[in-house]
């Protein structure tokens, strides 16, 4: 199985997602939101027929990819042996960085981490290169940075075993922490199933100037929510605001979402982040990406009025905005 994420893996995602998507719109009869396509655009083929809305109960879903810390990946992958399959079902990647300590300095901690945790690094290479997996080595780089730099595109479902998995958010992923078992359950073929969450639509408009940064923009949206308001919630930025703000500021404020209980957050597809798919060497998948982009972002008609479509409406002008 390829573990990376190619434009041949990217491209069929696209297809399905046009044709699910397609199906789902003759459901429901209406104009669609960023987070209701892709959702479409992973479910199981007999939820295409039915109206989701946030009184349904669950869904079933299948991700595109997994990522694992070192922490709670090592209960993951005893978990997934117990499945007895000869491999992982779908691209899964393993990140030794939480449980490398702040100490002193870059290289002397990660050397001691490697002395304590030498066990524990030994067990999740060993089982990522007998089942497939992907590894990457303590100092490889933290978990979020890593998936955002490699494995994280538009349109993408992906689940981690880390509450700030929503950090590929600023991609146009919809990325969600999850815990071991779904994790495992996932990467042994096993449909993922989700809570039908409520959608927090949050209109930019303006741009930032100033000392503002993209980190103002997730405070005031958890002043206006609290610290659990965001639970069972998918937030969506929508609006010409979002224009405005680079790829991984729009990160910084999808992994922030988690500090606020949200199941995930999420920015549509853009020029910023043509751009960082190009700047991180994936100048096919930005081209696929422009390619579908009517499905990578909510339908027109969502902007003109944004309170048929979502369950909550936070209104933000970003030239008004201070840090």
């Amino acid at each position: 199985m390829e573990i990376n994420t190619t434009p041949k893996m990217v491209e069929n995602v696209y297809s399905k997602l046009e044709k699910n998507i397609s199906t789902y719109r003759k459901t429901v009869n209406r104009p669609l939101t960023l987070t209701e396509k892709i959702l479409a655009g992973h479910l199981e083929d007999n939820f295409l027929v039915k109206k989701l809305d946030s009184e349904a109960n669950y869904v079933f879903l299948h991700p595109d990819r997994v990522a694992l810390q070192d922490v709670t990946g090592q209960m993951v992958m005893l978990q997934f042996m117990q499945a007895e399959l000869k491999s992982i079902t779908l691209p899964t990647t393993i990140h030794c960085d939480h449980l490398i300590q702040a100490r002193t300095e870059g290289k002397s901690d990660t050397k001691l981490a490697i002395y304590e945790n030498n066990e524990v690094y030994n067990f999740l290479e060993s089982t990522a290169s007998k089942y497939g997996a992907g590894f990457w080595k303590p100092g490889a780089g933290i978990i979020h940075q890593v998936v955002l730099e490699n494995y994280a595109f538009p349109g993408g479902l992906m689940i981690g075993t880390d509450s700030h998995t929503p950090n590929a958010g600023g991609l146009g992923m919809l990325a969600i922490g999850v815990g071991g078992v779904d994790a495992a359950e996932t990467m042994a073929g096993m449909p993922w199933e989700l809570m039908h969450p409520k959608r927090i639509g949050v209109h930019l408009k303006g741009e930032m100037n100033g000392w503002t940064a993209a980190k103002d923009v997730i405070l005031f949206v958890a002043g206006e929510l609290s610290v659990s308001g965001g639970t069972n919630s998918i937030i969506e930025y929508f609006g010409p605001g979002t224009k405005s703000i680079s790829c991984t500021g729009k990160a910084t404020i999808t992994n922030m979402g988690a500090e606020i209980g949200a199941t995930c957050s999420i920015f549509p597809y853009d020029e910023r982040m043509e751009l960082y798919l190009k700047s991180t060497g994936r100048k096919e998948i930005a081209e696929l990406a422009n390619k579908y982009k009517e499905h990578l972002v909510g339908d027109s008609e969502i902007e003109n009025d944004p309170g048929k479509y979502f369950d909550k409406i936070i209104e933000i002008d970003l030239s008004k905005l201070e840090p």
